[in-house]
């Protein structure tokens, strides 16, 4: 124990970790990688389970010793993902529990059911999976084929609620083990039911569908980021998605354009890069090519003193190469742990600049960064001249132009209040969170983004709460009202904000991780989708889908679509990945804890009747891909004309969708007009006359439109 005492120490002071003497990046993050596992950090650290079986080899010397030993053991064993390993010693345990204290016992008989649980996981939903795998409602073919380990966590968490009926996390879970066993509702007494509208009964018309696993990208990884754009310039998107394991390499998949993906992690460099929770994308050098950053060391602590990836897409004979810059450009240092950053024009010059939400903490006490864009492909750091320092753990960064006045402010999600940096115009920033009421929720806040739900060309704030806990969560599926935990959704009143979440219909608690916004169904108002969850396997909630009901309120409907994944959810990005102009969902999901691991997904949209235009602009003066321009279309339906607004950028801040404008028109029969404001070179520009149905190539400064003529593809072609 004390050499792996030593090693956490040494990992947490070295300075080697920001310069190290390796030949390439593989090795430097395998590096960092290798001293994890062999540490005892809480996470990836395997020290302690050596340690756990090494006692296992010596006499005890009082009743309760082995069992305890054999129960720590067995939970450690579970994260690191031996959870057959984990049963073997909880079963152990539970011979010798009677020298147990209660509480002991009792969380003895948890991790059992927890063991089982995710055993049940792996023999199913892992290794037998289906396009019904892990949604809720469980029904047809998501009732395990192979129930057994399911089965034995309905006793045991019986067990648990025979001796505490109350314990609404034991109920809950009881729930999910029974629908997943197939022995549902009858093995669960009638009051510890969840009740139907809290479970989701609707049979939807329009059912999305998985199908990552057809089509070869449904890898398998714990919590990450998530991108779908086009990375290699053909008109199509591609997936990119990360993982937060520190020897997981980064998973990349380009779309062939014949319904198909190729895995080009290898090909375009990606396989140098391993680890990372989240992943942010953007042209931040102007030459029209998407290039990528990598954001690690978030949850770690002082372990988590790891530095990011800024890799820039360069052409090479092959087609494309992701070429790691980030010392280069003048963003490696300091390494610190962060999960979030967002690119902007906030000095109006027309290239992208960087903020990166550090987490900052007594333990590591690394300020929040912002970087200007030099325009020649590095970077200078301003932080401190801009007063945006922020001093807080930060969990979410957007980037919006909330008063209108042509630069965009910066929120800041935080543990702690959160803040709201109004743009000065020179240079400069203003805390203004406080003023305009925004700084809540001040526990936990997650994901966070400007939007305009309501069509009105303003931007309105959703911040997503991450305070809410388990045994809430579990309550409220269980049909009690929760009134803690709920989403923020400030309105914008005209540079003013109003917290309108309960009369917008966000009611519900959720402890919401990855999140993004996008228009499920075409009708022209932005949806909401939440990843759900934390690292424990205890929290096991279902990803949540909010129809936005024509901007007036906010609808849970998440059965009707039939994206209630149970498993952990993390990176979400839209886009029109079959080129047929509604969005699909690439969604990146796992826990945390190397045992806790899952395949992601990709939704397919199933379309319908509504129309739609997708816009793909060109920034000249603006930067390139047009990040902050602001989009306002005028339609017509029947006699009734209505207003559609948009922002361009990826979305949430945590989950990058594609950077075209894909937007639902709804019944439209007309376009009436087009009206795109272009970022920090304040081109103003209209247009009339425009087609349904169609993409376009908006270039800042030219007057004609150029309809491009992209095929649609159906997915996976001739595969059962």
């Amino acid at each position: 124990m004390a050499t792996a005492v030593a090693l956490v120490i040494a990992l947490c002071a070295t300075p080697s970790r920001a310069q190290p003497d390796l030949s390439t990046p593989r090795e430097e993050f395998l590096a960092v990688c290798n001293e994890l596992r062999a540490s005892s950090e809480g996470y990836f650290g395997e020290a302690p389970a050596a340690e756990h079986a090494r006692r296992l080899t010596e006499p005890f010397t009082a009743p309760d010793e082995e069992a305890r030993t054999r129960l720590e053991y067995g939970r450690e064993l579970l994260e690191l993902g031996r959870p057959l390993e984990a049963i073997a010693q909880f079963e152990q345990a539970l011979g010798q529990a009677a020298a147990l204290e209660p509480s002991d016992a009792a969380w003895l008989v948890k991790n059992l059911a927890l063991a089982h649980l995710r055993a049940s996981e792996d023999l199913n939903c892992l290794q037998h999976h289906n396009a019904a795998s892990c949604i809720l409602p469980i029904r047809d073919e998501g009732v395990h084929e192979r129930p057994e380990h399911a089965q034995i966590a309905v006793r045991a968490l019986l067990q648990l609620l025979k001796g505490d009926p109350g314990d609404a996390e034991n109920a809950w879970l009881l729930n999910v083990a029974a629908m997943v066993g197939g022995v549902y509702p009858e093995a669960v007494p009638p009051g510890l039911r969840a009740p139907s509208e809290r479970l989701g009964s609707v049979v939807g018309e329009n059912e999305w569908r998985d199908r990552a696993h057809e089509l070869g990208v449904a890898a398998v990884d714990l919590a990450g980021g998530a991108v779908m754009d086009d990375f290699d310039g053909d008109s199509r998107l591609d997936l990119i998605s990360t993982s937060s394991h520190p020897c997981g390499p980064i998973q990349a998949f380009r779309n062939d354009g014949k319904g198909g993906f190729e895995d080009v992690a290898e090909a375009w460099g990606l396989a140098e890069q391993l680890g990372g929770l989240n992943l942010v994308h953007a042209d931040y050098d102007n030459d029209g090519r998407l290039d990528l950053l990598i954001l690690r060391g978030a949850w770690l602590g002082a372990n988590g003193k790891i530095r990011n990836s800024l890799l820039r897409n360069e052409a090479s004979p092959g087609g494309l190469r992701f070429v790691d810059t980030t010392r280069a450009a003048g963003v490696a240092e300091p390494a610190a742990p962060t999960q979030t950053a967002a690119w902007a024009d906030f000095d109006g010059d027309g290239d992208l600049d960087l903020y990166l939400g550090n987490e900052t903490e007594p333990a590591v006490p690394i300020p929040s960064q912002l970087f200007a864009n030099d325009g020649d492909g590095t970077f200078t750091e301003v932080t401190e001249r801009a007063g945006v320092g922020n001093g807080r753990f930060t969990k979410g960064v957007a980037w919006g132009d909330y008063d209108d006045d042509g630069d965009p402010d910066l929120y800041l999600s935080n543990i702690g209040a959160n803040r709201l940096y109004r743009n000065d115009g020179d240079g400069r920033f203003s805390d203004v969170a406080e003023e305009l009421g925004v700084t809540e929720p001040i526990g936990r806040s997650f994901a966070s983004w400007f939007f305009d739900p309501d069509n009105d060309g303003d931007l309105d704030l959703f911040v997503a709460d991450y305070s809410a806990e388990v045994e809430a969560v579990a309550a409220y599926y269980l049909g009690q009202d929760v009134a803690a935990g709920q989403p923020r959704l400030y309105r914008n009143d005209g540079g003013r904000f109003v917290e309108s979440s309960r009369d917008l219909g966000l009611t519900m608690p959720a402890l919401v991780m990855g999140a993004n916004f996008g228009d499920l169904d075409n009708d022209g108002f932005e949806d909401l989708y939440l990843g759900t969850g934390d690292p424990e396997f205890e929290t096991l909630f279902p990803n949540l889908v909010l129809r936005n009901e024509a901007g007036a309120r906010f609808v849970e409907r998440t059965d009707a679509f039939r994206l209630g994944h149970l498993q952990k959810g993390h990176g979400i990005a839209f886009g029109d990945v079959d080129n047929d102009g509604d969005q699909d969902l690439f969604h990146q999901l796992g826990g945390f804890y190397p045992g806790d691991s899952y395949a992601n997904a990709l939704f397919e949209n199933p379309g319908g009747s509504q129309r739609w235009i997708t816009l793909k602009l060109e920034g000249r003066r603006a930067n390139r891909f047009a990040i902050g321009a602001r989009i306002d279309l005028r339609v017509r339906s029947g006699e009734t004309v209505r207003r559609i607004a948009r922002v361009v950028g990826s979305g949430s801040s945590f989950g990058g969708s594609s950077l075209q404008a894909e937007i639902g028109l709804g019944d439209a029969d007309a376009i009436e007009e087009l009206r795109i404001q272009w970022p920090g070179s304040g081109t103003d520009q209209r247009w009339t006359e425009l087609e349904l149905n169609t993409v376009y190539r908006v270039v800042e400064g030219e007057d004609r439109l150029e309809p491009l003529t992209l095929e649609p593809v159906s997915l996976a072609p001739n595969r059962p």
